[in-house]
C-alpha cells in the first residue's frame, strides 16, 4: 500500500508541473537572402543571431516558445560594376509552437514579427543608411527542430519564410528569407 500510495502521490506531482515556464539564452549563425520578384543575382548574408526564450510547457509533448531575438539578415547584389551589401538588422519575436518526441527532440513552428533596427547598403568602403528604403515591419513563418539535453543545453535549426513584402518603395517586392542554426540553454 505505501508504494501504492508514493506512486500516486508522484503522479499528483507530476501532473502540477504543468504548465510550467523556463527561461533560455541563444545564439548562432544566420544564412540570409531575400527573395526579389524578377530578380536572380542575390547571394546571401552570413550573420548572427542572439536572443532570449520563455519555454512555456503545457503538457509533456506541447509547450509554447515565444522569443526576442537580434538577427542579422539582409542580402548580397552581385552588379556589372560590383557588389553591394544589404546589412539588414531585426528584432524578431517569434511564437513558437512546440510539439516535443523522443528524449529531448522537438518540432516547432509558428509566426514571427520581425521590427526593423537598422539597414546599411555598403559597396566598396562606402555604407550608407537605407533605412527609409525598408519597411518598419516583416511578418514571417518559422519552421525548426530542436534537441534539448537533460541539462538544459539544446542545438536547433530554422527556417524563417517571409511572408510580407519588405519593399518600402516602387518596384519589385523583396521577401526576407534566413535560415538559423545555434546552441540555446534554459535555466532548469
Amino acid at each position: 500500500m505505501s508504494a501504492n500510495a508514493q506512486s500516486k502521490q508522484a503522479s499528483k506531482k507530476e501532473a502540477r508541473d504543468y504548465p510550467h515556464a523556463e527561461f533560455g539564452l541563444k545564439g548562432g549563425l544566420n544564412i540570409a537572402d531575400e527573395h526579389i520578384q524578377n530578380t536572380n543575382n542575390t547571394d546571401v548574408r552570413p550573420s548572427f543571431n542572439l536572443g532570449a526564450l520563455a519555454h512555456i510547457h503545457f503538457t509533456e509533448y506541447f509547450a509554447v516558445q515565444p522569443e526576442l531575438v537580434f538577427s542579422g539578415q539582409g542580402f548580397r547584389q552581385d552588379l556589372a560594376n560590383g557588389t553591394n551589401k544589404y546589412n539588414l538588422n531585426y528584432i524578431n519575436m517569434p511564437v513558437l509552437a512546440q510539439f516535443m518526441f523522443g528524449d529531448g527532440f522537438r518540432l516547432e513552428s509558428g509566426p514571427q514579427l520581425g521590427i526593423l533596427a537598422a539597414a546599411h547598403q555598403k559597396a566598396g568602403k562606402t555604407s550608407i543608411d537605407v533605412k527609409d528604403n525598408f519597411k518598419t515591419t516583416d511578418f514571417a513563418w518559422a519552421f525548426g527542430l530542436g534537441y534539448v539535453t537533460h541539462s538544459g543545453f539544446g542545438v536547433d535549426a530554422r527556417y524563417n519564410l517571409g511572408l510580407s513584402n519588405i519593399n518600402d518603395l516602387p518596384g519589385n517586392k523583396v521577401y526576407n528569407r534566413v535560415f538559423q542554426t545555434g546552441i540555446f540553454y534554459q535555466f532548469r
